[in-house]
């Protein structure tokens, strides 16, 4: 199929290219971008107004599959994921069994070629069952394709174990995706430590319980020689940290989620567990720290950490509901809406951060534009003004805060190796 896109301003921070231009797509490729394109094509769209983007990037979601199909599978993430303008995601190991070994990793990619439709990459566990006792099989699962390597909700406690961990990573050239939370800190903490904290009468999680780790898995990092990249960076000393070790010269990249830059402790009222996330929601301060990494550039990347659930595991006690939001469908809305209108960030590091720096992380040739790319390509509209509706989302789960909150950006094309899984806003792909 070719597809010719004509008019739209085309942001592709890999070339450096912010203008008014087209894209002409043929056999699944860019074939080329410039002005003024005049080629016959199969379809043809205006998108004039429109912001085109290479496609965007997760490279931390949760599809539960195998294991946990009651909460999300492969296919209903996927379109979830279409819907959000993401054509690649990278899934987390913690499914049942774990992905710890090559036959899983096998059936997660053909259950994604049989029933997905956007590209699913699959994160091997660094350690056997996730215990954090004796490392996975890395060998055999990078020659099945794993496109990384994590402990996903958990860290690697011993730390001899983890920079091992890191030498087998660097062999196969594989990133580590780094959850750095300290158990022994964390506690039965249900939520951040301070005055909300103290005014709901919850036990509170301290800043710390992540710093520790983030600072010893840099030294081991620097160590090691090994890039490492942060997942879910919430605290304001996480950040001064990683400033740093970057200074430093270490190999390592970060994410944040908009749920962390968008929501603090503060927002929590009545208990609502759909608040309850790992990491917490932090502090105002917190908050404004991690919003001034993605702006000069600490924090490189924007993941959603898409974590759906059952309703009954959270429409329960605060205590004993499970940590996490869904997220694939409100990330480039939350972040157009609070980062680009909000001053911290223009368009183009938007999609920096949303696209071309996930790609050179997985160095798998996505997250650009370039004439003979695979075409997978993100259109928006950054005028539209909407509610968020819960009951209009593709995911299996509703798990969000973000219910009715008013935003402005909408997904209206999301193109994955030339052909339109969405369309005019809809997914034509059931």
């Amino acid at each position: 199929m070719s597809l010719l896109i004509k008019g739209g301003r085309v942001i592709d921070p890999a070339n450096g290219i912010d203008e008014i231009m087209d894209i002409f797509a043929d056999g699944g490729k860019i074939a080329e971008v410039g002005r003024d394109i005049e080629k016959a094509a199969d379809r043809t769209i205006n998108a004039e107004g429109k912001w085109v983007m290479p496609g965007l990037i997760d490279l931390h979601v949760h599809f539960r599959e195998p294991g946990y199909e009651r909460k999300e599978t492969i296919r209903t993430g996927s379109r979830a994921a279409a819907m959000g303008g993401f054509t690649t995601v990278c899934c987390m190991p913690n499914t049942n069994p774990v992905t710890d070994n090559d036959i899983v990793v096998e059936f997660i990619k053909l259950k994604a070629e049989r029933a997905g439709i956007v590209n699913v990459l699959p994160i091997g566990s660094l350690t056997k069952g996730m215990e954090g006792e004796v490392l996975s099989d890395i060998g055999r699962m990078a020659s099945a394709g794993v496109c990384a390597l994590s402990e996903d909700g958990k860290s690697v406690l011993n730390a001899a174990l983890m920079k091992n961990a890191m030498r087998y990573a660097s062999m196969f050239d594989l990133p580590v995706f780094d959850h750095c939370e300290d158990p022994s800190l964390t506690g039965k903490g249900q939520m951040n430590a301070g005055a909300q904290a103290a005014y709901m009468g919850l036990a509170g999680i301290s800043n710390d319980s992540e710093e520790v780790i983030v600072a010893r898995d840099m030294i081991l990092a620097e160590s090691t020689k090994t890039p490492i990249h942060l997942c879910h960076i919430s605290t304001k000393g996480s950040v001064t940290l990683i400033r740093q070790a970057k200074e430093r010269g270490v190999r390592v990249t970060a994410e944040a989620t908009p749920h962390h830059f968008t929501l603090c402790d503060e927002d929590i009222r009545d208990y609502d567990a759909n608040y309850k996330m790992a990491p917490p929601l932090r502090s105002r301060e917190d908050r404004e720290a991690i919003r001034l990494a993605l702006k000069d550039g600490t924090i490189g990347v924007i993941s959603t950490d898409h974590a759906p659930h059952h309703v009954d595991e959270k429409n329960c006690e605060f205590q004993k509901a499970l940590n996490g939001i869904i997220g694939l469908e409100t990330s480039f809305c939350l972040a157009h809406t609070e980062l680009v209108l909000g001053g911290y960030l223009t368009p183009s590091q938007l999609v920096e951060k949303m696209s071309t720096n996930p790609g050179r992380i997985l160095h798998n040739g996505k997250g650009t534009l370039s004439a003979g790319a695979d075409a997978d390509i993100t259109i928006a509209d950054p005028n539209e003004q909407y509610t968020i509706d819960v009951d209009d989302m593709v995911s299996k789960a509703k798990n969000t805060p973000f219910g009715g909150r008013e935003v402005k950006g909408r997904i209206l094309y999301t193109i994955v190796g030339g052909e339109i899984v969405v369309d005019g806003g809809k997914l034509i792909k059931k």
